[in-house]
């Protein structure tokens, strides 16, 4: 019989698991008011247009669609993405160099697996996205965290990690990040240019809420301020449907080339039939006033819950204030553990995501991130009531 004691890799060993699905498995109850999950609204899934679309993509395409295709992916949809990048960046960005992905999230996966040994260095921000974290952890780089900030990442730390550590990439989330909502400043976008370029280091940005801008200017863009070094990461889960799994890396030549051959060993090319149906979706409809529809929407919900958390939360309880995006982080006082709030949020029928897994290092017990794009507004404010309670429940009204 052979020995399993040595089965699985060394490299799966320590990955976490997401503390955010064990979660939504958790709360699997129709009374529960959910913050956790990082979901669209489905009131804005454009089911009929998608069936018409459907409907057309397989009456015009006959069995063209249903085949094999390109690692690349479909052409006209990687048109259709460049010429989105001109006309709101400003960006000159070739459709050659675009790779669909299933999902911005295999984007992550496929530049991890190109780019990281183990032992590399990789700067990330702190807190950031835990399904990144998770992505990069299977190939046992070593994490520098960077804290956060109201306007992005403290630059100092930057600076003195990039002066005494060899560090290969930077991953980024610098339009309402996950799980913060925080947008870095045109000002620290600049010094943080700077810097990757005096030590060469590869900026990875993953933007997958840039379009859901509910207030403020469009800030600058690191593809344009340091665009020989940086990567984009793109999707249309949040503009169009997660379910899609659709979604894209921009990345210069040699990292293009690696990429490609990397994503066909993992799946040869992202569902074809999808790629069709959304590139026929784009053909026929606006995807501005789909958007549009879909920020005023949530700018709405932002302003509930953040007049809910002033109105019922006690004053201790510290907010961002995102001007896009889907999430907003709260800080309680230091001596809190969200993590003995969450439970107690449960018997309450509300749930929220404590923050402690969304950081590698200095984990800040005394935080928590809330969604509020899933939630209508009287149920928002109602589902506040109810984390009020825990906060009573617990001893943290005080």
């Amino acid at each position: 019989m052979n020995n399993q004691s040595n089965l699985f890799s060394d490299r799966i060993a320590n990955v976490p698991k997401s503390f955010i699905r064990e979660i939504l498995a958790l709360i699997q109850n129709d009374d529960i008011i959910s913050f956790a999950g990082g979901l669209p609204n489905p009131a804005f899934f454009p089911v009929e247009e998608f069936r018409q679309a459907s409907n057309k993509v397989l009456i015009d395409c006959n069995t063209d669609a249903l085949q094999y295709s390109i690692t690349e992916g479909y052409l006209p949809l990687r048109e259709h993405i460049a010429k989105r990048y001109k006309e709101k960046q400003g960006l000159d960005i070739s459709p050659k160099d675009i790779l669909i992905t299933s999902g911005s999230q295999q984007g992550i996966d496929l530049l991890a697996k190109i780019l990281i040994n183990q032992g590399d260095g990789v700067l990330i921000e702190n807190p950031t996205y835990l399904a990144a974290i998770q992505s990069f952890f299977v190939y046992q780089p070593e994490f520098f965290p960077v804290e956060l900030e109201n306007d992005g990442p403290n630059i100092e730390e930057i600076e003195k990690i990039l002066e005494t550590k060899n560090i290969k990439a930077f991953y980024s989330i610098p339009n309402f990040q996950n799980p913060t909502g925080v947008t870095y400043s045109n000002e620290k976008r600049r010094k943080i240019a700077e810097l990757l370029r005096k030590h060469n280091v590869l900026l990875l940005v993953d933007d997958p809420y840039g379009d859901i801008r509910f207030e403020g200017d469009v800030p600058e863009s690191f593809k344009d301020l340091y665009a020989e070094n940086t990567v984009l990461m793109g999707s249309f889960s949040k503009t169009i449907s997660p379910g899609c799994r659709l979604g894209w890396i921009v990345a210069r030549p040699d990292i293009y080339e690696k990429l490609y051959i990397a994503k066909q060993a993992s799946d040869l090319h992202t569902n074809y039939l999808t790629q069709r149906i959304v590139s026929q979706f784009l053909d026929d409809h606006n995807l501005d006033e789909h958007i549009g529809k879909i920020t005023e929407f949530y700018g709405k919900q932002k302003d509930a819950m953040l007049s809910a958390i002033r109105t019922y939360l006690p004053d201790f309880v510290e907010s961002t204030l995102p001007e896009g995006g889907m999430f907003i982080w709260l800080t309680l006082r230091e001596d809190m553990d969200a993590m003995k709030l969450f439970k107690a949020a449960i018997e309450e029928d509300v749930a929220f995501v404590p923050g402690e897994p969304f950081f590698v290092d200095n984990k800040k017990k005394n935080t928590m991130r809330m969604n509020f794009s899933n939630v209508p507004e009287e149920k928002i404010v109602e589902g506040v009531k109810r984390l009020a309670r825990a906060f009573e429940k617990v001893g943290y009204n005080k």
